[in-house]
């Protein structure tokens, strides 16, 4: 667990009629510190834990009976070999999409303007405005590939800017047709997107959905946006994209070889992922690391779900939405 995230932990604990009782690491939980959880009847985790067939065997054997995730997205849990052990598995299905979509228009202003080297630029007093020029988002259209809430969120956003806003999902959601969007072929949306945004879950059907094919049928000079999940995207993919051109901008919040990297200070040493590494080389590239959540509001939700989650499964309880993994 992150410092940033024990205050809001230890006030949804209080507030709670039964607070709880927790053992705090900074580690990852992975198959190498599972036996941390010795001990314990639940693990609480997050998007850069990795709870793997054998992680789960050990916390199995140690007498876990739940794991309780602080995020709407379960891909790094194995959910057949948890069904298979017994163990009941929970997330936060919702905690505030206003933040990642607000971030996704944030990453999409300071990348179509290049705010980050304009402010360096103003801070070594160079005041030129050359390589600076931008584009009116009024006008143009924008892709939304997932059109839950966080994708709901963004494309009331767009709307307001002027876009017009064209949108894929396996299952049309009202919501985002009231909101503006129109509801198109994921080909058509790629030939017709100036800008593209990933706000789909990661799964099977949707790793590396956008490849070196997706790149060849989108339009020359789009924008790519991802705050979903990094395995979305086939990062090399990516990078032969923006090396040709073809791929004018791109900004991500998440990478698919995150885990060992981001939510940590790797400023004294050498970056040992070659392919992040050259992602950072280039000048229309835009990367944080995985903070598209990273409000207070949301953190605070995050907490009382995650609470909610514990109380309920001792009072056998927990809400439909936040189970995804029962035993088997």
């Amino acid at each position: 667990m992150q410092p940033f995230e024990r205050e809001p932990l230890r006030v949804a604990n209080e507030s709670a009629l039964s607070p709880h009782e927790f053992a705090l690491f900074e580690h990852r939980l992975d198959a190498s510190t599972a036996g941390l959880a010795k001990g314990c009847r639940a693990v609480c985790c997050f998007v850069n834990d990795r709870l793997d067939r054998e992680a789960i065997a050990t916390l199995a054997d140690l007498g876990i009976e739940l794991i309780t995730l602080r995020s709407a997205g379960f891909n790094n849990v194995d959910l057949d070999a948890a069904s298979e052990r017994g163990i009941t598995v929970t997330r936060v299905p919702a905690y505030s999409p206003y933040a990642v979509a607000e971030h996704t228009a944030a990453l999409i202003l300071a990348l179509n303007r290049h705010l980050p080297r304009a402010v360096g630029r103003v801070r070594e007093h160079n005041f030129s405005l050359n390589g600076l020029l931008g584009f009116d988002l009024h006008g143009k259209t924008v892709g939304v590939i997932g059109t839950g809430r966080i994708g709901v969120c963004f494309i009331r956003i767009m709307a307001g800017f002027g876009c017009r806003v064209l949108a894929h999902d396996p299952f049309e959601n009202p919501d985002a047709l009231e909101a503006g969007a129109e509801y198109a072929p994921l080909d058509d949306l790629f030939a017709q997107s100036d800008i593209v945004s990933l706000h789909c879950p990661l799964t099977t059907d949707t790793h590396h959905l956008i490849d070196a094919d997706a790149f060849a049928k989108m339009k020359p000079g789009v924008m790519l946006v991802n705050t979903g999940r990094g395995a979305l995207i086939d990062t090399r993919a990516a990078i032969e994209a923006l090396k040709s051109r073809h791929l004018g901008s791109l900004a991500l919040d998440v990478y698919e070889e995150e885990e060992g990297v981001f939510f940590h200070d790797l400023s004294d040493e050498v970056l040992q992922d070659d392919v992040l590494a050259r992602l950072l080389t280039f000048p229309n590239v835009m990367v944080t690391s995985h903070q598209a959540f990273f409000t207070g509001e949301a953190l605070g939700n995050i907490m009382d779900t995650t609470i909610e989650n514990l109380t309920g499964y001792e009072q056998s309880a927990i809400p439909d939405a936040n189970i995804v993994g029962k035993p088997g």
